[in-house]
């Protein structure tokens, strides 16, 4: 059966596989190899599983560990043309792994189809990951994302699962300590993915048949777990958790764990 496994998931750091122990793929490799290897352990999965790196743009969250990972695998890695262009111009990736653009073509990775669709984020050229599975099964993995647009929507539909951005809850970024630019920049239409409107895009995909979320990307200085947990499931008042819809947090750090879908 599809697992998905949210590794590390923060504004510090984000990596995600998909697949089992015998065979998956990353998305994203935003810590260092050490860490990676020691949540790959807590849950059982052989670094040999892992067949390809994803990556969904190139800020360090999301690709601080991707050198090292390349050095020592040689792994492929996969994304739009001018992220893998700018990681390859800043030496992220080791010469010895494949490079392989995916800006408008699906690939068979893990026996799943893997297609990129585009996301508003204030980096080259940032994007989502849509996945169909062996056993049938459609999930996707969208973060740091301004707003939801009409591609980010109909890419997000028809999946059973969704690992969507909740980064901030917006009075605590309002009033909190980061500089006016910063807060400015999470705030704008290629910034980050607030609880409330997270929980808008929950409620419109539980309407054309999504049952399965994690909240992702959460900040650590904007949010709280339990924040986004309730501003979503505040939203979802005609809905029955654990019956119309399941809906967890992914944690900073894994210590083991998968979603089954």
């Amino acid at each position: 059966m599809a697992r998905i496994y949210p590794l590390f998931s923060s504004s510090k750091g984000n990596s995600t596989f998909i697949g089992t122990e015998n065979g998956g793929f990353l998305i994203d490799c935003g810590v260092s190899f050490k860490r990676l290897s020691a949540a790959l352990e807590a849950n059982r999965i052989p670094l040999k599983a892992i067949q390809a790196v994803f990556i969904t743009h190139e800020h360090a969250d999301h690709v601080a560990g991707l050198k090292m990972l390349t050095s020592k695998t040689g792994l492929p890695v996969y994304g739009r043309k001018r992220t893998l262009q700018r990681l390859c111009d800043a030496d992220k990736i080791s010469s010895s792994s494949p490079v392989i653009d995916i800006t408008s073509v699906s690939i068979t990775c893990a026996d799943c189809e893997v297609s990129s669709f585009e996301i508003p984020h204030d980096a080259i050229q940032p994007c989502g990951y849509r996945i169909h599975t062996w056993d049938d099964k459609i999930c996707a993995v969208c973060t740091d994302v301004g707003h939801i647009t009409p591609e980010v929507d109909s890419n997000l539909t028809g999946c059973r699962l969704v690992l969507l951005e909740s980064n901030y809850d917006e009075n605590m970024l309002r009033t909190g300590p980061y500089p006016f630019y910063l807060k400015e920049r999470i705030l704008s239409p290629v910034g980050h993915l607030s609880n409330t409107d997270c929980a808008a895009q929950v409620r419109k995909l539980i309407g054309s048949g999504t049952t399965h979320f994690i909240l992702g990307h959460l900040s650590q200085d904007n949010n709280r777990p339990h924040i986004a947990d309730s501003t979503v499931q505040n939203r979802l008042t005609d809905c029955v958790r654990g019956k119309d819809y399941l809906l967890g947090v992914a944690p900073v750090e894994t210590n083991g764990g998968a979603v089954i879908f």
